[in-house]
């Protein structure tokens, strides 16, 4: 029986062809330390990182690719944001859908004299704007906010919170690591000043690869997590002030990079309206047919046009981690289950601290596909009752 692949929403699989052959390519005729020499290796590693960069400005309207700072994944590019912008004495908002990424960051700089507003969302993950802004006080600094939780995939008024922030003259930085490949996001029409975004997911990217855009001039306000070697200004004992270097200390992740751009690459290819439509369309099958079983409980939005393809369930009287053990070992069906690293979400949809199960979908899962796992959470059920 071949595997079925539910689980997009923590890393996509499988991969276009392109980004593994673009990884090989790498390995096998470049392989140098991009930045490091002048030798035409190391020019033509250093090329790959750049167009790397570029394909991700076309892909969010970013002007300038030195604007986007590369990273191992959103993860460390929110902790770039959070902790190198905030001070002691500072205000941020964020809401009750937060990642652990986002939230346990915050709560660090908590501990260190940063006042954290939560604005609670409703029961299907979606925050009202109105609140965000009766929430900004005289020294409010930022909103932080994810573009879709992972708990309920419903998606943010994110161009909403943004023209908040821009004429309240707050920062505003937005996690994209469950929508960045997968919906339109443009940065400028939004008035997002920091996107944190990974390369793993809908970006098709491999492991270990994201990225950080970072407005100009904020760069001023925000201090490195990691500091030291860049191949740029070797001669002095501090960190550059320019972008991308001041916040890409080390060698960089190369071959990950490259199998990034080809990724990218993809998704720029395919169009996002052609990966979203497909995706919806499973998603609205897998919706429709599990409205239709028996002990069966739904969360998030009722619709498709403002959620992740992803859906997030219950069997009555069966533990989540039950359920997606039997999916796997009976039916060969990978998901995931229990609180997906954001307790705050599930707390507010109800579902804590047992968690969900959840199926996430990609540009390469069928039609057959859904049928047959819907038809397995039919069996489930049957036999629990």
């Amino acid at each position: 029986m071949k595997i079925i692949y539910f689980d997009n929403a923590a890393t996509s699989w499988p991969k276009p062809p392109a980004v593994s052959a673009a990884m090989q390519k790498y390995l096998k005729k470049i392989g140098a330390n991009p930045g490091r020499s002048g030798h035409r290796l190391s020019v033509d590693a250093a090329r790959v990182i750049y167009d790397a960069r570029e394909k991700l400005a076309q892909l969010f309207n970013v002007g300038d690719p030195l604007r986007i700072v590369m990273v191992k994944n959103a993860t460390e590019g929110l902790n770039i944001a959070i902790s190198g912008l905030l001070k002691p004495g500072d205000h941020v908002i964020t809401s009750s859908m937060e990642h652990n990424s986002v939230m346990r960051p915050l709560r660090a700089m908590e501990a260190q004299g940063v006042n954290v507003s939560v604005i609670q969302c409703d029961k299907s993950g979606l925050i009202d704007p109105a609140q965000i802004s009766a929430a900004i006080q005289k020294n409010t600094k930022a909103i932080f906010m994810t573009h879709a939780s992972n708990a309920t995939g419903t998606v943010m008024p994110v161009a909403d919170i943004g023209r908040i922030a821009r004429e309240h003259g707050l920062v505003f930085c937005v996690d994209a690591a469950q929508t960045a490949g997968s919906f339109p996001i443009d940065v400028a029409e939004m008035n997002i000043d920091l996107l944190a975004f990974t390369g793993h997911k809908s970006l098709f990217g491999p492991s270990g690869t994201g990225g950080l855009y970072i407005r100009e001039g904020l760069e001023k306000r925000i201090a490195p997590l990691c500091v030291g070697g860049t191949g740029s200004r070797s001669q002095v004992e501090e960190q550059p002030d320019f972008m991308p270097d001041r916040y890409e200390a080390g060698t960089p992740n190369t071959v990950g990079i490259a199998g990034l751009q080809a990724g990218v690459d993809f998704v720029l290819s395919e169009g996002i309206a052609q990966i979203k439509k497909k995706e919806e369309e499973l998603l609205k099958i897998f919706m429709e047919g599990a409205k239709g079983l028996a002990g069966i409980t739904l969360y998030g939005q009722n619709g498709t046009q403002k959620r992740t393809p992803v859906v997030y369930f219950n069997i009555d009287g069966m533990d989540p981690a039950e359920v997606a053990l039997e999916l796997d070992e009976r039916f060969n069906i990978m998901a995931r289950s229990g609180l997906h690293c954001a307790p705050s979400a599930h707390k507010t949809i109800g579902t804590y601290p047992q968690g969900t199960v959840r199926f996430s979908f990609s540009y390469f899962n069928t039609q057959e596909q859904i049928a047959k796992a819907l038809e397995a959470i039919r069996k489930i059920s049957r036999r629990k009752k």
